[in-house]
């Protein structure tokens, strides 16, 4: 599915830094327990989103720096890499990776040590080249950003973190200093201008555009089938021995009795269920295929709408399902919605190509050197 782009930023330096620092958040364990109830049918492998342009902004990667020749060995003064005379030492980029490093403390497996060295060392060197060519440009084209501008995107970006967290916290936290966070959002804001005046003002997307766009990408377009269902579950435990098992599927068979009888599902499934979403009467909301178990996903999908199914066994239990809504694969129509999601797309498209050609212009005029390690 094509995604949405929301407002593209050249070198995310600090915006996508900021989000996905370290806020104190648990183990891989802890975050996926709550993607679904424990009890739930079956993992929630993903989410079903609709099948229009989502927002994501792209980052633009940081070109790899190639040098001109063999690799020169570090000069006297512990040259790391030139660019038209800016240097940058030896010293200051192993201070830089240490503090990459000590922010990836622990999450980095051991054998992985030495490789996530490397790539780390040559992000720097990338970031530093892009840096160094990028602010000579801005400043010879007298592209500017002011301090309400970069207060506009600090605001935006405190609305963006995890509740009770503060920007101060985080900062401290994740060892960032305020007067270097202002220079990059600076620096991204001042790119932005720069590819407006690249392209002579605002992008401007034709209808003819957003539709040739759409016939050419249909596929691209298409909701999946989708089951919104309800369901009470007796639960099995690897103890069960067979007389339990005999008389918790009895329970079930009990439970669907009552349900084709009359009874409320709601109150049912509140009262015996041993699901967590019993606190939604039984409700797991709308999925699409290969988001549950196989045997709950078959039943699931073949049942009639609003019917009491058959008691359906899993590794979890045992499910008396009902079926609120099925809905067919379908592509989504062109309507106003999905056109601005296109426009958004194919705006970053030209911004992102006008950035490329602004990268290439000035690395072909500029004499970079990457030294030895």
């Amino acid at each position: 599915m094509i995604q949405k782009i929301g407002r593209y930023i050249i070198i995310v330096m600090v915006c996508s830094f900021i989000l996905g620092m370290t806020v104190g958040c648990g183990s891989k364990e802890e975050k996926a327990q709550t993607a679904k109830p424990v009890m739930a049918p079956g993992p929630a492998e993903t989410a079903v989103a609709p099948a229009t342009v989502q927002a994501a902004a792209p980052v633009a990667t940081l070109p790899a720096v190639q040098p001109a020749g063999p690799e020169k060995k570090a000069d006297d003064a512990g040259i790391a890499v030139e660019v038209d005379g800016v240097k940058m030492t030896k010293a200051q980029l192993n201070a830089e990776l240490q503090k990459r490093l000590a922010m990836l403390k622990g999450q980095i497996p051991a054998e992985n040590i030495e490789q996530a060295k490397a790539e780390i060392r040559k992000g720097l060197v990338d970031e530093f080249v892009m840096r160094t060519l990028l602010n000579k440009e801005v400043a010879a084209k007298k592209v500017t950003a002011s301090d309400k501008e970069i207060a506009a995107v600090m605001e935006g970006m405190k609305s963006q973190l995890p509740a009770g967290v503060t920007m101060d916290e985080l900062m401290k936290k994740n060892q960032i200093d305020v007067a270097k966070m202002r220079d990059d959002i600076g620096m991204n804001i001042k790119l932005n201008k720069l590819i407006d005046k690249t392209l002579g003002g605002k992008i401007k997307i034709t209808d003819k555009e957003a539709s040739d766009f759409y016939e050419k990408n249909k596929d691209k377009f298409k909701k999946p089938e989708t089951v919104h269902a309800r369901h009470i579950l007796v639960t099995k435990v690897p103890e069960d021995t067979e007389k339990n098992l005999t008389e918790k599927k009895a329970k079930a068979e009990d439970l669907r009795k009552k349900l084709l009888e009359g009874a409320d599902f709601t109150d049912l499934a509140a009262k015996n269920s041993d699901c967590p979403s019993k606190q939604a009467g039984g409700d797991l909301g709308t999925f699409a295929r290969g988001q549950m178990v196989k045997p709950f996903e078959d039943a699931a999908f073949s049942q009639e709408k609003n019917t009491i199914g058959p008691v359906v066994e899993t590794d979890f239990g045992f499910h008396i399902i009902q079926v609120l809504d099925h809905q067919a694969s379908q592509v989504v129509k062109l309507d106003t919605d999905t056109k601005q999601g296109i426009n958004t797309y194919l705006e970053s498209e030209k911004r992102k190509s006008a950035f490329d050609g602004i990268v290439k212009g000035l690395k072909a005029a500029a004499n970079i050197v990457v030294y030895g390690k």
